[in-house]
């Protein structure tokens, strides 16, 4: 949770509120990825986050003359970000996952029609997140993972904006109930009632044991085998291979095409039928606190791998139980992603 500002601060919101930029920049600076991935779990999307982002710097700016400095200047920033996020929750519809679009599909032959707009949960890159650094405390590196897990941020969706705010505000942040509270404008009481009625809901839609505990469990030589075998098994095109990484409920989606399926029999028909009908290169990335690859297909005549999808994984008990694949090109932007290999 950020601290007051010291006298430097100090000095720089004077010079900030005589209108220099520079000095506002540099108050904001170390805020800046913090405030950003507060957005993505509010709205579950980098580009809905970039557009609530864009609203905050907007309204500390021409709102400095109000802060009075009586909490820490982070905090008035989160306050003002909050209600951004509000508004935009309150103007959009929330963003889905494939399988509460419609149920999984049976066969391969047709996969519909892509669902372009702002629809779908969007990954988050890993590089994008707070508080990665070489000496971060492996508590905090967990809880930062957690925070920003897909089914984290997935279940956060099914909330009122309220509720939302007031269970990362609390659980995520560390804000007390008064400073929530406060920063909500609500009272203590109707803050706890709304924190309690969240963490019923994601209890209720939440894993037992959330990815980020899964990867410490297995460790991260095991982490390290499971991917290796994974990617050789997906290069050579090996199926039974690849099979038998999977957990038996494994489920692969493909947003923004609204096709998913579930179960490693039809999984692992459709990456047989449709994947594996062209050769794949596999490169590493991290989003989520989760491990993936960009992937890189090679269509047939063709002289080089062009990136065909983001693919995040989901793990339990060593095994592979969920295969996201984002297909977005403004996503694969995002991630600085090269549109091709040699």
């Amino acid at each position: 949770m950020p601290t007051h500002p010291d006298a430097d601060d100090s000095e720089l919101l004077m010079l900030a509120r005589a209108g220099d930029a520079a000095a506002f920049e540099r108050l904001v600076a170390p805020h800046r990825r913090a405030l950003h991935a507060h957005c993505y779990r509010m709205l579950a999307s980098p580009h809905d986050a970039d557009d609530a982002w864009q609203e905050t710097l907007l309204a500390a700016w021409r709102g400095l003359a109000s802060f009075e400095g009586r909490s820490a200047f982070g905090t008035w920033l989160y306050r003002i970000a909050t209600h951004a996020c509000l508004r935009l929750i309150a103007r959009r519809p929330r963003r889905i996952t494939s399988p509460e679009h419609g149920p999984a599909l049976q066969g391969t032959a047709d996969l519909g029609d892509m669902v372009p707009g702002p629809v779908w949960v969007e990954p988050w890159p890993d590089g994008a997140a707070p508080g990665t650094g070489l000496h971060e405390d492996p508590a905090d590196a967990l809880l930062r993972r957690e925070s920003v897990a897909l089914a984290f941020v997935a279940a956060l969706q099914h909330l009122p904006g309220t509720q939302r705010a007031a269970l990362l505000l609390r659980e995520v942040l560390g804000y007390s109930a008064a400073e929530a509270a406060g920063m909500l404008s609500t009272s203590v009481a109707a803050l706890n009632s709304a924190l309690q009625r969240a963490q019923k809901t994601l209890r209720d839609r939440m894993p037992a044991v959330s990815q980020a505990t899964e990867q410490d469990r297995l460790g991260e030589a095991g982490l390290q085998q499971l991917l290796g075998d994974f990617v050789s098994a997906w290069e050579r095109r090996d199926i039974e291979a690849l099979v038998r990484l999977f957990t038996e409920d494994a489920r692969f989606t493909m947003p923004p095409l609204p096709c998913w399926f579930d179960g490693r029999a039809m999984v692992s028909r459709f990456i047989a039928e449709r994947v594996f009908t062209t050769p794949w290169r596999l490169r590493p990335l991290q989003a989520n606190g989760q491990p993936g690859f960009a992937c890189y297909m090679r269509p047939e005549g063709a002289g080089r791998h062009v990136l065909g999808a983001i693919l995040l994984l989901s793990l339990r008990e060593g095994r592979i139980q969920a295969l996201h694949s984002f297909l977005d090109p403004a996503l694969y932007r995002r991630f600085g992603l090269a549109p091709e290999l040699d």
